[in-house]
C-alpha cells in the first residue's frame, strides 16, 4: 500500500499563526506608527515615581495627591515622546497644560460631582495631549482614554526592563545598594529625631504617608494602576493611535431645493418663536401668565427642558445638515452659510430663552445641583453655537479642537465657582431678603458650602452645619488627601463649634416644598 494517498487532501486552514507568516494588519497597527523605541532610563524612573506614588498617596481620598502623581506620570511621557524624536507642539502643551489645571479642582473642592468631572476631562485631555489629533475623529476618540496602549505599555515596559537589567547588572546592583543604605539612614536617624522632639514628630507624621498591614491589597492594587497607566502614557506618547487616520466621507450632496426646502422651514419657525419670546419680554410675564392662567414658576420650569431639547437637537440637525449640503460652487457655499447661520442665531436665542426661564424658577425655588448642572450644559451649547457661527465665518479647520477647550473650560470653570458654595449663597441670599429656605437640602451638600451656610443666625446655621461637623470629626485625611474646601469647613467648626439644639431642627426646612406651589403633583416632586 502507498504510503500517501493518491488524492492529498486540501490544506487545512491554520487557526494560529506560524512563525515569520504576515499577518493581515488590524485596526490598531494601521493607525499606529511603527514600534516605539526602547524605555529610557529617565521614563522607567518616572514610571516607577507614579506607581510609589500611586499606592502611597491614593489610598486615603482625593485631593492634592492627583495632581502629585500626575506630575511623574507627566514627566515619564515627556521623556518618552523625546526619546522618540517627537516635539512639543503648541496644541499639545495646550492640553497637557489644560489636563493638569483640571487636577487642581480635586485639591480646591471638596463636592464629588465637579470633582468627577474634571478627573474624567483630565484624562481626556491628556489622551489628546499624546495622541496629538486635530479633526472630529481624533477628537472623539483620541479622548477615550489610554485603553490602546495598556497592554503594548506593559510588554515595552518590561521588555526595556529586562535588557536594561542584563546589560548592566553591576549598576543595579550598585543602585539597590545604595538606596537600601539610604533607606535604612533614613529610619534610623528620622525615628531618633521624631523621639527628641515632638514637633519634628508631628511634622515627619503629617508629612509621611500612614501605610498598614490591613489595606496592603488596595496599596497593591493602586501600585499596579499607577505603573499600568503611567507605562500606557509614555508608550502614546512614543507611539501615539493616529486617530486622525480614520476618514469620514461626507454624504451624498443633496440639491438645493432638497437641502435648504426643511431648513428655511425650521428657520420660519425658529423666527416666529422668537418674535413672541420678544414680545413677552417687552410686555412682561403677567400678561401672558394671566392669559394661560398659570404661575410665573409653573411658566418657567415648563418651558426650561422644551427649549433645552431645542437645543441639542438643533446641533444634531446642522451636523446632518452639513453632511448632506450641496458643495462644488461658491453660490452653494453661500447658501449653506446663510442658512444655518441664521439657524445658529436663532437658537441662540432660544438659549437665551431657556436660561432666562431658569433664572425665573431659581428666584421662585432656589438653586440646586440639578438647576445649576442644567443651566451650565445650556451655556456652553450656547458657546458651541458660536464657535459653529465662527467656523462658519473663518473655516472649520479649527472647531474640533475648540469645542474641546470650550468643554475643559467650562468644566474648569464650573470646578473653580464651587457650585455647592453657589448653592448655599444663593439659598442664603434668599432667607435674608423675606424667602423661605430649606435646610433639609443644604445640610446634604459637600464642605464647600460650610462659608456660606455660617452666616446664617441660630438655629439654622447650627441645624445646618451639625452633619458638616460630624463628618469632620469621624475623618482625619492626611494633608495631601484633603481639599482647601474641605480644611477651611474644619477651621470654621472649630472657630464656632455647632450648637445642640435638640429636636428644634426637625421642624425646620420644611415650608419650602415645591408641591405647596399647588402646580406639581407628590409623584412629580424633583428634589433636586
Amino acid at each position: 500500500m502507498p504510503e500517501s494517498p493518491a488524492y492529498p487532501a486540501p490544506p487545512r486552514a491554520d487557526l494560529w499563526q506560524r512563525r515569520g507568516q504576515q499577518q493581515p494588519p488590524g485596526v490598531l497597527s494601521r493607525l499606529r506608527p511603527p514600534s516605539p523605541p526602547a524605555i529610557g532610563p529617565a521614563t522607567l524612573w518616572s514610571v516607577f515615581a507614579t506607581a510609589l506614588l500611586s499606592a502611597l498617596v491614593l489610598g486615603d481620598g482625593l485631593g492634592p495627591n492627583l495632581l502629585i502623581v500626575a506630575v511623574p506620570a507627566a514627566s515619564g511621557a515627556f521623556f518618552a515622546a523625546r526619546t522618540a524624536g517627537r516635539r512639543l507642539r503648541p496644541w499639545t502643551a495646550v492640553w497637557a497644560v489644560g489636563g493638569l489645571a483640571l487636577l487642581t479642582i480635586p485639591a480646591l473642592r471638596e463636592a464629588g460631582w465637579p470633582v468627577f468631572l474634571a478627573m474624567v476631562s483630565a484624562l481626556a485631555l491628556g489622551s489628546l495631549a499624546l495622541h496629538g489629533s486635530r479633526g472630529w475623529p481624533g477628537v472623539l476618540l483620541g479622548s477615550l482614554g489610554l485603553f490602546p496602549s495598556a497592554a503594548a505599555g506593559v510588554r515595552w515596559g518590561w521588555s526595556g526592563v529586562r535588557a536594561r537589567v542584563d546589560d548592566t547588572r553591576g549598576r543595579m546592583r550598585t543602585v539597590v545598594r545604595s538606596t537600601v543604605v539610604a533607606v535604612a539612614l533614613l529610619i534610623v536617624f528620622g525615628a531618633l529625631f521624631a523621639s527628641a522632639d515632638a514637633a519634628f514628630a508631628d511634622l515627619l507624621g503629617s508629612l509621611t504617608p500612614d501605610v498598614s498591614v490591613g489595606d496592603s491589597p488596595w496599596r497593591v492594587f493602586l501600585f499596579v494602576l499607577g505603573l499600568v497607566g503611567a507605562l500606557a502614557a509614555a508608550h502614546s506618547a512614543a507611539a501615539p493611535v493616529r486617530w486622525d487616520r480614520i476618514t469620514v466621507r461626507p454624504g451624498k450632496a443633496r440639491n438645493r431645493a432638497e437641502w435648504a426646502l426643511p431648513l428655511i422651514v425650521l428657520n420660519l419657525l425658529f423666527a416666529v418663536f422668537v418674535a413672541l419670546q420678544l414680545v413677552v419680554l417687552l410686555g412682561g410675564y403677567d400678561k401672558v401668565l394671566d392669559e394661560t392662567g398659570l404661575k410665573l414658576s409653573e411658566y418657567a420650569r415648563q418651558g426650561f427642558w422644551q427649549l433645552l431639547w431645542a437645543t441639542v437637537l438643533t446641533l444634531l440637525v446642522i451636523a446632518l445638515a452639513l453632511r448632506w449640503a450641496p458643495r462644488g460652487r461658491p453660490s452653494d457655499r453661500t447658501l449653506v452659510r446663510s442658512v444655518l447661520g441664521s439657524l445658529c442665531v436663532l437658537t441662540l436665542v432660544v438659549v437665551a430663552s431657556a436660561l432666562r426661564r431658569m433664572d425665573l424658577y431659581v428666584d421662585a425655588f432656589g438653586l440646586t445641583r440639578l438647576r445649576i448642572s442644567v443651566a451650565a450644559v445650556e451655556l456652553w451649547l450656547g458657546v458651541v453655537l458660536i464657535l459653529i457661527i465662527a467656523a462658519g465665518v473663518f473655516g472649520a479647520r479649527l472647531l474640533p479642537r475648540a469645542v474641546a477647550v470650550s468643554a475643559a473650560a467650562g468644566v474648569l470653570a464650573f470646578g473653580l465657582l464651587s457650585p455647592d458654595g453657589m448653592i448655599a449663597e444663593q439659598n442664603v441670599q434668599r432667607y435674608e431678603s423675606g424667602k423661605p429656605i430649606d435646610i433639609d437640602y443644604l445640610k446634604d451638600l459637600s464642605a464647600d458650602a460650610v462659608p456660606a451656610l455660617d452666616t446664617l443666625p441660630e438655629p439654622l446655621r447650627s441645624c445646618a452645619l451639625r452633619n458638616f461637623e460630624r463628618d469632620a470629626a469621624l475623618l482625619d485625611a492626611p494633608w495631601y488627601s484633603s481639599s482647601w474646601g474641605e480644611v477651611r469647613a474644619r477651621d470654621i467648626l472649630e472657630k464656632r463649634p455647632v450648637q445642640n439644639h435638640g429636636t428644634e431642627c426637625y421642624g425646620l426646612g420644611q415650608e419650602t416644598d415645591e408641591r405647596e406651589d399647588g402646580y406639581e403633583e407628590e409623584d412629580s416632586y424633583d428634589p433636586y
